[in-house]
């Protein structure tokens, strides 16, 4: 590992002083009075297609320069607000610079405002990426961050929440370009937290460069924050009330504060109200029939906090600080009711009550300081510095009644109170740096981070009302993950032909120590390895209209400290979860080739192979009582064909559909464990109407399959059709949504799984069908966007998650 930081340095090192010879040119924008126009957007262009090359922005009193231009044809255009386009004449760049002196802009012949009325696509396809743009769907108002990932191109979610991307689980979550260290129900809760309005985009990465964590078999979903970037004082403020089972509010308000020199901004989100759920459990064990039925109503208090500040140091340099907080109160009661049932008696011999009720107050603090240097010579150098902390007191009760077949009289009774708080800490640093190198781009980068993990398990027996704390069953265990990551990607263009390939290097070093009064052989898990992550891509474009790609990459899926923690918990009174400390990695390989027809139709067919694929297994222990733990069960491979289209049907209609077709399937070496394959369709699409007096309707739905969840669940189809309206009004500051989401009930899901002897039928749900409505109003700038902010917007198009 040294060795290769040592090697990454020096070709750093020799790169850094090596470059083609490039020369520049410049000149002085005015008015039509002699003033210099400051800030006017030049844009250099090639002349053989008008592609990009550079834009600058003029200083203020109106001076250009634009340097690094290789030899060729160009033409550079201007623009300023209140000013018609100017295009320069085609010149040559041969063996030196040009000066253009003066260029004078003509005013425009009408200067009333000028409002911007396009509207990002509610899907964009980029070579690297797909990005669902949650404010262009209707249909998201009033929705958690959990149900947007639903609507997402190619992602459906199964029982357990867990989030599947083209039919792979094993998704990495991204927050504004930063792995998220929360794992598991931590995870799903903070997801569920986040509401819509907090959203700008949700970026979704199936073929990730190595410039990205090697983590995550089925890629990246990158979930972007909104971040205002106008310039001068603008906001905005929303609320809303929503109503499925239960009634729930929501509001949010954000803003920013631009100037020259720095941009203020911030957002704060609330959301209160009752949730409803509900899980059905049909169990055969050892001739006997457990048939659970429970309804979980869940009271839920989430604010979400984001403030920011960017100070532009010059026009190099940019300094950043971003704090993200998370604040959440549940509190949760579980109504469950279990016949027990003997070989064929059609009456139970018993019942079991368990009404359960839990809290649970997390607090999720993130702070993010970053540097970043670009010159016009094409050098780029990225630095972050995150640190990080995540606290979470849990505390459940858990009365177990058990009751005769008539449920006349109390049989026995076992009580207990359950106590879990969790603190996660985290430090990390990178470095990324990128620069023009043999007629390409080279991109250099390290990354460091440490993750510690201190869960705490009290199990107290309640006996006569007292809490009789059982060290039996209590326990600690605190994990401590440390990553060192190194990687190099090269990217060139020869004619017609792209290419991309990248190496990364990272060692893994982690640490698991349980303390408790179990006798665990394996109560330390410590482990120490190395992986390499190679990547690559070529694309080439054969015409306009046409361009082909194809990729490969290697990723990892690491286990989670809740899955490696050997000791017993009990979830309720028949089923407790165990740990796996021999829990192994899980490695797969990533093959996808695409094609996209005018930038908007696009088709892949991709290759996946599993090794060593780890899921949740229910097996059974005793007579009666059943047990959770994530093993190394099988390979899993997957082809995945996939189809997205944005089109616009009529000057009316705007339509976005994506398909994913893709054959599943798991073999494995455990007899107790059944091979199972499945052929699944997944769809989603969107139609949006463009209606008289600015409405707006949108009708949207998705469809899934029967299918595999985690390996083991074999389940049924699942769909959802939702309708949206929107009216602006008072010049489209105010905004007026009214949704419908799941309108004939269909997203409740059903599923089958065996495993040995035990044989499990599970269904639950949610209140997907619910009716929202929305408020929101804008304030600030609604004029055309600056030449400072154009260029702005150009550069976070060009690094978005860098």
């Amino acid at each position: 590992m040294k060795k290769l930081l040592v090697n990454l340095i020096i070709l750093l090192s020799v790169s850094i002083g090596t470059s083609a010879q490039t020369f520049s040119i410049g000149g002085l924008i005015k008015n039509q009075q002699n003033e210099g126009v400051p800030f006017a957007t030049v844009t250099l262009l090639k002349v053989k297609d008008s592609t990009l090359v550079k834009a600058e922005i003029c200083s203020e009193n109106g001076n250009f320069k634009i340097g690094g231009i290789k030899p060729n044809k160009y033409y550079f255009v201007v623009s300023s607000v209140g000013f018609q386009k100017y295009r320069s004449v085609n010149f040559e760049i041969i063996d030196k610079e040009i000066d253009f002196g003066s260029v004078v802009l003509n005013t425009e012949n009408q200067l009333a405002e000028v409002k911007v009325k396009a509207q990002k696509p509610l899907v964009e396809v980029f070579s690297d990426k797909t990005v669902f743009n949650v404010q262009s769907s209707l249909s998201a108002t009033g929705t958690t961050g959990l149900e947007l990932l639903r609507k997402s191109p190619g992602v459906t979610l199964d029982n357990n929440e867990n989030v599947i991307l083209e039919g792979k689980t094993g998704v990495r979550i991204f927050i504004d370009g930063k792995p998220s260290v929360l794992q598991g129900q931590d995870l799903t809760q903070y997801l569920k937290s986040l509401q819509a309005s907090d959203i700008e985009a949700i970026e979704i990465i199936t073929q990730p460069s190595a410039r990205y964590d090697a983590a995550g078999n089925a890629g990246i979903i990158n979930i972007r924050l909104k971040k205002d970037k106008r310039f001068g004082t603008n906001g905005s403020v929303a609320i809303g009330y929503g109503y499925g089972y239960y009634g729930k509010t929501n509001a949010s308000v954000s803003f920013n504060h631009r100037t020259r020199k720095s941009n203020l901004f911030g957002t704060y989100s609330s959301r209160v109200g009752k949730n409803w759920s509900f899980l059905n459990f049909y169990r055969e064990q050892v001739n006997t029939i457990f048939d659970q039925k429970s309804e979980i109503i869940s009271d839920n208090r989430s604010n979400n906090i984001k403030l920011g500040l960017d100070y532009f140091a010059s026009k190099k340099s940019t300094l950043g600080v971003i704090l993200n907080a998370n604040l959440n109160v549940n509190d949760n009661t579980t109504l469950s009711r279990t016949p027990i049932f003997t070989e064929n008696l059609i009456n139970p011999a018993q019942v079991l009550i368990a009404n359960n009720s839990s809290n649970s107050n997390s607090n999720n603090l993130y702070l993010n300081t970053n540097y970043r240097f670009a010159d016009t010579l094409g050098r780029v150098l990225n630095i972050d510095v995150d640190l990080g902390i995540y606290g979470n007191r849990r505390q459940s009760y858990q009365p177990n009644v058990y009751k005769n077949g008539n449920e006349t009289e109390e049989i026995f009774s076992r009580i207990f109170r359950m106590k879990t708080p969790t603190n996660i800490s985290i430090f990390s640093t990178k470095a990324d740096y990128e620069q023009n190198l043999f007629r390409g781009k080279i991109g250099l980068g390290a990354k460091f981070s440490v993750v510690t993990t201190d869960n705490t398990f009290d199990f107290f027996d309640v006996i006569d009302g007292e809490d009789r704390l059982n060290p039996n069953r209590s326990n600690n265990f605190i994990y401590t993950e440390r990553i060192n990551a190194a990687y190099v990607t090269y990217n060139r263009s020869i004619k017609k032909i792209d290419l991309q390939f990248g190496l990364r290097a990272e060692q893994t070093i982690s640490d698991g120590n349980l303390t408790s009064q179990q006798n665990n052989a394996d109560s330390r898990v410590k482990r120490n390895y190395t992986n390499l992550f190679p990547s690559g891509g070529i694309t080439y474009k054969a015409n306009k209209d046409n361009s082909w790609g194809l990729t490969y990459s290697r990723r990892i899926e690491r286990p989670t400290y809740q899955s490696l923690n050997p000791f017993e918990w009990q979830l309720d009174e028949l089923t407790y979860q165990k740990g796996n400390a021999f829990l192994q990695p899980q490695y797969v390989d990533n093959l996808k080739l695409s094609h996209t027809y005018k930038y908007t139709l696009t088709t892949s067919l991709s290759y996946s192979y599993v090794r060593d694929f780890f899921a949740q297994i229910t097996d059974t222990t005793d007579f009666n009582r059943n047990f959770l733990m994530e093993r190394n069960i099988a390979n899993q491979q997957v082809i995945n064909l996939g189809v997205s289209y944005p089109f616009r049907a009529a000057k009316w209609w705007n339509v976005y559909l994506s398909l994913n077709a893709f054959h599943t399937d798991f073999r494995s070496d455990d007899i107790k464990f059944m091979d199972v394959r499945a052929n699944v369709l997944s769809f989603y699409g969107q139609n949006t109407f463009s209606l008289p007096q600015k409405w707006n309707l949108e009708v949207s739905g998705w469809y899934s399959s029967p299918g595999i969840w985690g390996g083991t669940y074999i389940t049924r189809s699942q769909g959802s059709l939702d309708l949206a309206l929107q009216k602006r009004i008072f010049k489209e500051k105010i905004s007026f949504r009214l949704a419908m989401s799941d309108v004939f009930f269909t997203s409740p899901w059903r599923g089958s799984t065996q495993f040995g002897g035990l044989k499990i039928i599970g269904s639950g749900g949610w209140e997907s069908r619910m009716v929202r409505v929305n408020l929101s109003y804008n304030f600030g700038n609604k004029q055309v966007k600056s030449a400072r902010q154009r260029q702005t917007s150009l550069e976070d198009e060009k690094n978005r998650i860098n």
